[in-house]
């Protein structure tokens, strides 16, 4: 028996739609921290941003009149330290080889400074909070300003070329490893990994136990930092004002429950 053309038509319209829909968005992947090992930590030091190129990793620290800007080996006293000016408060910062940018958190100004002397060259004003900075290879900057919003940059002006929503607010220091994004998550033990094309967290990372290894007193003494560690599928986070800094793994929560 032939099939009436209508009926044939409206299957074929079905089927159509059905494989031209997307599939829908997978969970997060669980993770935990694994510790590989402790570093020293100023513990005066009101973390705000970290980063490594090379071996050597910056720090940017908070708090108006307090706020510095270091380089220096991991775990050591710095080579180099640049202290803001008050009333400035510093905030994330990325490295770009010769040169880097360091954010201030309500002052309204990029710092663009030389990355082996901290000397200042230039001040770039943006509007609204600046609160944690990493940039992705090619350049593009990426910014968060506590808001749910990762807002894309270019590296030599800062203007706007972009932002995608992550659906999360409190979003603070950033670090960019390919084409993920890893977000502290503000007063909260959680990272987050998601990827920049599209805004979806990939990942949710709980890193609790390290603050409960610190157990600091103060509740503005929260995670915040994370550095990558070249070449090691490894990163270091921190806190501000943690006396230690940790090199960790991600991994699965259930690895990570038998680890």
């Amino acid at each position: 028996m032939r099939t009436p053309i209508v009926t044939t038509l409206l299957l074929a319209a079905a089927l159509g739609g059905c494989a031209g829909a997307p599939g829908p968005e997978t969970s997060p992947e669980q993770l935990t921290v694994e510790v590989v090992s402790t570093l020293a930590h100023d513990p005066a030091a009101f973390t705000e941003g970290l980063e490594f190129a090379g071996d050597t990793l910056y720090e940017s620290t908070g708090l108006s009149g307090r706020s510095t800007l270091t380089a220096g080996p991991a775990g050591g006293p710095p080579a180099t330290t640049a202290t803001l000016p008050s009333p400035l408060f510093g905030e994330g910062v990325t490295v770009l080889g010769p040169t880097l940018w360091q954010l201030t958190w309500q002052d309204g100004v990029a710092i663009e400074r030389d990355s082996k002397t901290l000397a200042e060259l230039r001040r770039v004003p943006y509007q609204g909070e600046g609160w944690g900075l990493c940039h992705q290879d090619g350049g593009r900057l990426v910014m968060s300003d506590g808001s749910s919003r990762l807002t894309f940059r270019d590296p030599k002006t800062f203007a706007v070329t972009g932002s995608v929503d992550v659906g999360r607010d409190q979003l603070n220091e950033l670090e960019c490893v390919g084409g993920d994004v890893y977000a502290n998550v503000w007063h909260t033990d959680t990272i987050l990994r998601v990827d920049a094309a599209t805004g979806h967290v990939t990942g949710t990372i709980d890193a609790g136990q390290l603050r409960a290894r610190v157990n600091p007193a103060d509740a503005e003494a929260v995670l915040n930092g994370i550095a990558a560690v070249p070449g090691t599928g490894e990163f270091l986070l921190a806190g501000k004002q943690w006396p230690v800094t940790f090199r960790v793994r991600f991994v699965p929560v259930s690895a990570g429950k038998h680890g």
